[in-house]
């Protein structure tokens, strides 16, 4: 793939170029609503017009656009939009050049396996105090460092709130604009997830999670605020029979060098909750049926301590974006053997930031590299490549994203992970015949989040 880089600012270009992790200047932080977003990505379109001027999203329901966002799904604002092309296998070398790895390889695997493009939308959004936040951290945010004063990126200092990076210097700087993106202070939520083996049989796990994201506490004012927990998680599967009751507790450390990921499980047939170290990095996630790992989940979460992280560059990509139709859909529709109903999953042209993850010698993990797409606007992961020990292709990651306009944040529809090795995949994190997702949660209390509570949670 070519790769045409992009760097939007000094600031970048002195990372990228030199190593070095400046903070941004300010000459660069007066270019926001100019010619940068407060994301840091650009306003302008392309050159070709086939990616819009950013117009500040959709912050709010459509016009002629009603429904109640306590009891349903955010209905699809672009239900009238028709695909402007169809990439299959036998066009693919058409469009190698704004296609990923995975996709390709997609592609190529999958007879059935296709991508509708679509008119390119830059819907995503957020709140005005993120936006104000996002500023502020432009100022002020930093890597944590060594005892010998060295960038080690385990950490983030002084930001808070939204992204910590907005204009990123690193790849370390990118994945904690993901990692910490704004996703809403307390949530509650209801997901499903589909193990489909090769043969196309699956049967639905069901989850119920909440988490209380501590780097988005509008009382708090710094990173140094927060205790070193950025995240306290629950996750209770409820179905089918033989999994319910199974409870996991996470606290998320904001520097795992400081201090690792706490975890916690329940298990219904001992009535035991035990410490859970096994819950993070490559070990099995949670309802994946070995078809994932728990740093996995998200995109990508926990500690980058495993890998060296680089920029690759800035490209344009067919990406998975405003997939409201995939995620109103039934899941006996979305969810098919071989691949997900493709008919229902939209593609639309961005500019994307691509970075990757290389084993640091020395450690250990599944995944010896791992390549990460970003769209520039919604400074989440879209998608990555995951390859094994021997160099060769593994796994593949979507990240169908939609704008809860009425919160606004970009959240994920679902996820899916498709096994090239063994033909396999994992659709998690899908929401469609479930309970809406409670972004004002305001009941979630800390002391919530001990392993005492994750006991009485875990009932059959």
């Amino acid at each position: 793939m070519k790769l045409q880089f992009s760097l939007l600012t000094s600031a970048i270009a002195l990372g990228v170029a030199t190593g070095a992790f400046a903070k941004v200047p300010d000459e660069v932080i007066a270019r926001v609503g100019q010619d940068l977003t407060p994301m840091g990505s650009e306003i302008a379109g392309n050159a070709d017009g086939s990616i819009p001027a950013w117009d500040g999203g959709i912050t709010a329901p459509p016009a002629g656009v009603t429904f109640d966002g306590t009891t349903q799904l955010p209905p699809d604002p672009f239900a009238s939009d028709a695909p402007l092309f169809r990439i299959t296998k036998a066009n693919m070398a058409q469009y190698a050049d704004k296609l990923s790895v995975g996709h390709q390889a997609l592609l190529s695997q999958r007879d059935t396996y296709f991508m509708d493009v679509y008119k390119s939308r830059r819907s995503c959004a957020l709140p005005s105090f993120v936006y104000d936040a996002n500023k502020r951290n432009m100022a002020v945010g930093e890597l944590t460092k060594t005892p010998a004063g060295g960038l080690d990126g385990n950490g983030v200092l002084g930001a808070i709130m939204g992204h910590p990076f907005p204009i990123g210097n690193s790849a370390n700087e990118m994945l904690w604009n993901h990692t910490l993106r704004y996703r809403s202070f307390k949530v509650t939520r209801q997901f499903a997830a589909f193990p489909v083996q090769s043969g196309g049989a699956t049967a639905p796990i069901t989850v119920q999670d909440e988490a209380i994201l501590s780097w988005s506490d509008p009382a708090a004012t710094k990173a140094e605020d927060l205790n070193n927990i950025s995240i306290y998680y629950i996750a209770n599967t409820v179905a089918p029979a033989r999994l319910a009751g199974n409870v996991i507790l996470v606290h998320e450390s904001l520097n795992a060098a400081v201090d690792p990921r706490k975890a916690w499980s329940y298990n219904p047939g001992t009535r035991r909750v035990r410490r859970a170290p096994d819950i993070a990095y490559d070990n099995p996630g949670t309802n994946t049926d070995g078809m994932s790992t728990s740093d996995s989940f998200d995109g990508y979460n926990g500690a980058p301590d495993r890998y060296d992280w680089t920029i690759i560059g800035k490209n344009e990509m067919y990406i998975p974006y405003n997939n409201y139709k995939a995620m109103n859909a039934k899941y006996d529709d979305l969810v098919k053997p071989v691949h997900l109903n493709q008919d229902l999953v939209r593609y639309e042209l961005h500019r994307v930031w691509q970075y990757e993850a290389k084993l640091r010698p020395g450690t250990r993990h599944i995944y010896a590299r791992r390549s990460y797409q970003m769209d520039e606007d919604y400074l989440g992961i879209v998608g990555s490549e995951l390859y094994d020990g021997r160099g060769e292709l593994w796994r593949i990651q979507e990240q169908l994203t939609v704008n809860r306009y009425h919160v606004p944040t970009c959240f994920i529809a679902g996820e899916v992970v498709y096994d090239i090795q063994d033909r396999r995949y994992l659709a998690l994190s899908l929401q469609n015949e479930e309970k809406v997702i409670n972004f004002a949660a305001d009941e979630l209390k800390e002391d919530r989040y001990t392993p005492q509570a994750i006991r009485n949670l875990g009932v059959r």
